[in-house]
């Protein structure tokens, strides 16, 4: 075992800290800023190394003890050691760097960064089990558990109603909440066919061979009513697919919807560029006079449109560049747009329309502030200004990070 004794220094991305052995940077999970730590190198790199703290010498003031039993056992919490106030400055911290890596400095900009947060616990809607339980962070082993201190309490009473090897086996969509319309079954669980993916998966001290479930794409209907959920957000019902992509804090999501209808000017024809589902979309109609909506999934895009009704829209099953390559041209002048793309961030053919469009307000979410900055960068170089930049808190307890930041012309 090679051990040292370190003082950490900053924060960074993937929840973990880092600390100096000399001129290589060491990485170490469960760490805070400025602590000294006993630890253990576990894997040497070219430029790094991966450490696992032995023992906290000296802890940081911030340090308090995990809530959850399963804490650093499961691959989902990795900053439930961390006071939540101080949690939130961190995760503001890794924002901003993302920003300045692509040399755009909010500070300097004199742009506060705002949070908008919700509840630190009982907060998650959308879960995924594997063979019952949750994997571990190396997706080799997985953990059985009774309770999940970031689910939502009807998640919770399913867990503590349920044994872990009673529940059904491969990898199984759950969305649970206080906000589904259904009061008799808040929750739902989707189950795939049996078409078994081979994958060695240890649970306890048992290795075991398991027949997981593939995730399928899936053609999004309403005459499939056991996937179907629907919520109820800010007075509206929004329907979707257990199977598909539903923002997993609800709590947040509603200030999220309503920051985003109060930084819109209002106006004539707006763009939902990745539109999903259509849960912001069906928002827009209150102050545009016409939505257009671009989703390449058109699985979503069916539950897009019965979200709509009522909404005078337009909507293209398309991905973002073959609508901007194809469609973008026949498009009316929009007054502002939303863009909420995957981790990877706008298409280069999409970044290109907007840099050209002449659109005076874009609203830009993002589950990645590293692509979202990038893509910030070229669009500032075409004459966009920041006008505001948040921190949405979707995840508590975790180093995951969203963002919205508002540019105008």
């Amino acid at each position: 075992m090679e051990t040292a004794e370190v003082r950490t220094e900053k924060f960074v991305f993937g929840g973990q800290t880092i600390a100096k052995i000399g001129t290589k940077t060491v990485f170490i999970p469960y760490a805070l800023p400025d602590e000294t730590l006993s630890i253990n190198i576990v894997q040497h790199k070219n430029d790094y190394d991966n450490a696992q703290i032995i023992n906290i010498i000296e802890p940081s003031p911030y340090r308090k003890e995990p809530e959850c039993k399963y804490y650093g056992a499961c691959g989902g919490c990795n900053m439930m050691h961390i006071q939540s106030e101080y949690q939130k400055q961190l995760r503001l911290q890794m924002l901003k760097d993302s920003f300045i890596s692509n040399k755009i400095d909010l500070d300097e900009l004199e742009l506060p960064v705002q949070i908008i947060s919700g509840p630190d616990f009982n907060y998650r809607a959308r879960f995924q089990l594997t063979d019952g339980g949750l994997c571990t962070k190396s997706q080799n082993n997985i953990v059985e558990i009774d309770q999940c201190l970031c689910a939502e309490p009807v998640i919770n009473e399913y867990l503590e109603k349920t044994d872990a090897a009673n529940r059904p086996k491969g990898r199984v969509h759950v969305f649970g909440s206080s906000k589904v319309c259904d009061k008799e079954a808040q929750i739902k669980l989707y189950v795939p066919e049996d078409k078994p993916v081979q994958k060695n998966i240890q649970s306890g001290n048992k290795s075991k061979k398991l027949k997981l479930k593939e995730n399928h794409h899936f053609a999004g209907t309403v005459l499939s009513p056991q996937n179907l959920v629907t919520v109820e957000l800010l007075n509206r019902k929004i329907t979707f697919d257990v199977r598909g992509f539903f923002q997993s804090n609800l709590f947040v999501f509603e200030k999220v919807i309503k920051l985003i209808t109060q930084v819109l000017p209002g106006g004539t024809n707006i763009l939902d560029m990745y539109s999903g589902c259509g849960s912001i979309s069906c928002f827009l109609g209150e102050k545009y006079s016409n939505v257009v909506l671009v989703e390449h999934n058109r699985d979503a895009l069916v539950f897009a449109e019965q979200n709509m009704t009522g909404i005078k829209h337009t909507s293209y099953g398309l991905s973002g560049e073959a609508w901007a390559k194809t469609c973008a041209s026949s498009c009316p002048a929009f007054d502002a747009a939303v863009v909420d793309p995957p981790r990877s961030g706008m298409e280069k053919a999409v970044l290109d329309y907007f840099c050209k469009s002449g659109i005076p307000f874009i609203v830009y979410l993002s589950c990645n502030p590293s692509t979202q900055s990038r893509d910030c960068a070229r669009l500032m170089e075409a004459g966009y200004k920041i006008e505001s930049a948040y921190l949405l808190d979707f995840y508590p307890n975790t180093s995951h990070i969203e963002s919205l930041v508002v540019l105008s012309l």
